[in-house]
């Protein structure tokens, strides 16, 4: 028996605001009901006794219902079609008929929708009846439950919604065809007629499409260039996935990273499958003459490296000659590193994951523990954790907090005669070596997991501070320091040689240190020979600005300030080519007195005072703030600080193992698991990104 809920107004029944008294009157029923006659809803034993006075109910829901006496003095309302029941009356309480109303009005009604939808016929009710007018209760206010709008079904929009739940949570898109989730489907709204697996891949295109020429759009305003990543997926099929993202600053000094494509490369081993997706990407987009820098996921080869550096030099020739090529990917390098350094002391994480498993793995150890450490009163506010394997970071956190509880462990194994094989004095000696070493890689790598994205000056400081770290350790006269670091050094040289350009030619824009942070950083690290490598950043730097003092007009500095909605005046194009002659010669002109102008533009910047060093600085911002006073500059400055270090996602940062694509994808065509992977990038964003002002912090010196 269906329980009456004892709470009316949720049942969105009219209750008296001054006293909870029933409803005994019939012109308080009509208040429910104007349709109905209400003087069966009074008490049976009235009804009994007054039989000859019952009238017809005039409601068109008694076509459709029956009422039902299942217990003393409770009655209810019995569907004659699908044989649902409903409360309708308890004692001298009468629920109404809107909810029977509904369950008609609605489709709710299997079996009526089915008669219904054979006979092409409509439901009796478009929509909930209306209540009466209260003007002429005598003095009684009432209140009902708040009011469910009436919705009308859609059908396509069920469609939309469909593909974005797809293309959001990474569901198979065949999952349409799938018993259980028809069927859920059907006894949710009967009249939505299930799609097929060939119609939610259409639909999921169609919404790719148009979320395509939104950022279509986006990227024809940028006012400056856009810089690459390339991230190759493998597959058990022997196919790789290339996924090129594009970094950008747009009009409103506000960065942004967006993946553009997810390229099938058939043979992601040749030299030409980096280049080849490079190609493809700004053939898509139409972004030929935009392209800045491209970072990659692995070290190339030779070959490959010439093949990248051949067309960024035909795609960008204006750009130091196409050099501006990351040949490494900041997360993966540090990822190959710390996981080469854990496997040259495999014996001694092993050790210490396996006291804490003993813990762990036990509540009753575990308790334990924890109460060996507060009689210590061990001052670490760490907790013990089993790491996951292919996440470097928890493995660090894990050393991290064994080690900084060593203590426990110690007593633990005077106390716990099952625990067993507990590290040494020694060990724990060198667990603290490794996690001091492993910090400044840790650190590093939390840089890039903020919500903003961080530019690339970001990282010089802790590239170079790492390099030379490193390379101070492996000359250590320690046998386990130097063994441990030599290998680290080694892998983190190939980074720092194959970066180091870019991220001193950022940290130059960054008027907290410009060329001075190079020059210091670069006489620790390479001594007396520091100067000659202070000099390729300087010739590089003023080389990379005299190009962008020669850019087309279409990327000069007054189309980007056109670009942020400032004016620029501009004559009849009619008037300025009317004879076709002259003209070339004034070009050269101007460049050449535009050049010898802007180029102490350059100067002027390096040789004023550096600004004082504060907590969150925003470099972009300044250079905003800054931009009518180096017009050019500016301009260059946005695109260096937009040069990705890094091409995977925060979810990724510390991953040990490649990331895959996964056999269903691969059973897909291209073009649909394009579509899946680059929308749902998109709308994530729509969710993530909220409006921001930029502005400069300059309260907190350090």
């Amino acid at each position: 028996m269906e329980v009456e809920n004892p709470n009316p107004i949720m049942n969105n029944e009219l209750v008296p605001m001054e006293d909870t008294q029933p409803i005994e009157t019939e012109m308080q029923l009509d208040l429910l009901d104007p349709e109905a006659n209400h003087s069966e809803e009074l008490t049976p034993s009235i009804v009994e006794q007054q039989p000859t006075k019952r009238r017809k109910k005039k409601s068109l829901v008694w076509e459709h219902f029956t009422i039902e006496t299942v217990g003393v003095g409770c009655r209810r309302a019995c569907c004659k079609q699908c044989k649902q029941s409903f409360a309708y009356s308890t004692g001298n309480k009468v629920a109404g008929t809107s909810h029977l109303k509904r369950h008609i009005a609605k489709g709710t009604c299997p079996v009526l929708l089915r008669n219904q939808e054979r006979n092409n016929q409509s439901t009796p009710y478009s929509a909930p009846p209306k209540m009466s007018s209260f003007t002429d209760a005598p003095k009684r206010r009432y209140r009902t439950a708040a009011s469910v709008p009436y919705l009308s079904f859609d059908a396509d929009r069920c469609r939309h919604e469909i593909a974005r739940m797809i293309i959001m949570h990474d569901y198979p898109l065949h999952m349409v065809e799938h018993p259980g989730f028809v069927a859920f489907v059907q006894n949710l709204q009967p009249r939505f007629d299930m799609v097929s697996f060939n119609t939610v891949q259409g639909d999921c295109v169609a919404t790719y499409l148009r979320e395509k020429a939104i950022i279509q759009r986006v990227i024809e305003g940028v006012p400056g260039r856009i810089c690459l990543t390339l991230d190759l997926w493998p597959s058990s099929r022997t196919i790789g996935y290339m996924f090129v993202s594009g970094q950008f600053i747009d009009t409103e000094w506000k960065m942004h990273r967006k993946l553009l494509n997810v390229i099938m490369e058939p043979y992601p081993e040749s030299d030409t499958a980096f280049s080849h997706s490079v190609a493809a990407c700004l053939s898509d987009w139409n972004m030929d003459g935009k392209l800045f820098s491209v970072t990659i996921n692995q070290p190339l080869n030779d070959a490959a490296v010439d093949n990248m550096r051949a067309l960024l030099s035909v795609k960008n020739p204006l750009v130091l000659n196409g050099q501006l090529l990351v040949g490494n990917c900041l997360a993966r390098s540090l990822s190959r590193i710390v996981e080469d350094a854990v496997i040259s002391v495999h014996g001694l994480v092993e050790k210490i994951r396996d006291s804490v498993k003993y813990v762990k793995t036990s509540e009753s150890r575990e308790e334990k523990f924890i109460e060996v450490k507060q009689q210590l009163q061990v001052p670490s506010s760490k907790t013990l954790a089993i790491d996951d394997q292919t996440r470097w970071n928890t493995t660090y956190e894990m050393l991290l907090a064994a080690s900084e509880l060593k203590e426990v462990f110690s007593c633990l194994d005077t106390t716990d005669p099952d625990y067993k094989d507990a590290p040494t004095g020694e060990d724990w000696k060198q667990v603290e070596t490794l996690c001091t070493y492993l910090k400044p890689l840790f650190d590093t790598a939390n840089l890039l997991t903020t919500a903003a994205t961080p530019t690339t000056n970001s990282f010089f400081h802790e590239a170079w501070k790492i390099q030379l770290e490193l390379a101070r350790a492996a000359t250590s006269e320690d046998p386990f320091l130097s063994t441990l670091t030599k290998s680290m050094q080694e892998n983190f040289n190939k980074y720092w040689k194959s970066s180091c350009f870019i991220l001193a030619i950022a940290v130059v824009m960054d008027p907290r240190f410009k060329l001075k942070l190079v020059e210091f950083s670069f006489s620790k690290i390479y001594g007396d020979d520091s100067a000659s490598y202070v000099k390729i950043v300087d010739d590089g730097i003023h080389e990379l600005f005299l190009e962008y003092v020669a850019l087309p007009l279409s990327l000069t500095p007054a189309y980007a300030e056109a670009m942020n909605g400032q004016s620029v005046n501009s004559e009849d194009p009619q008037e300025i080519g009317s004879n076709g002659l002259g003209l070339t010669d004034f070009d050269v002109y101007i460049m050449e007195t535009t050049s010898q102008l802007a180029k102490s533009e350059l100067d002027q910047y390096l040789e004023e005072s550096l600004l004082p060093r504060v907590h969150e600085f925003d470099v972009v911002g300044w250079w905003k703030v800054n931009r009518r006073k180096y017009p050019t500059l500016s301009k260059m400055a946005c695109d260096i600080l937009s040069i990705p270090v890094c091409t995977v996602p925060a979810a990724s940062l510390f991953d040990t193992v490649r990331k895959e694509m996964d056999s269903y994808r691969c059973s897909l065509r291209p073009e649909t698991v394009e579509a899946l992977i680059c929308t749902k990038d998109w709308l994530q964003s729509e969710i993530v990104e909220a409006p921001t002002t930029t502005q400069v912090k300059v309260e907190v010196p350090i």
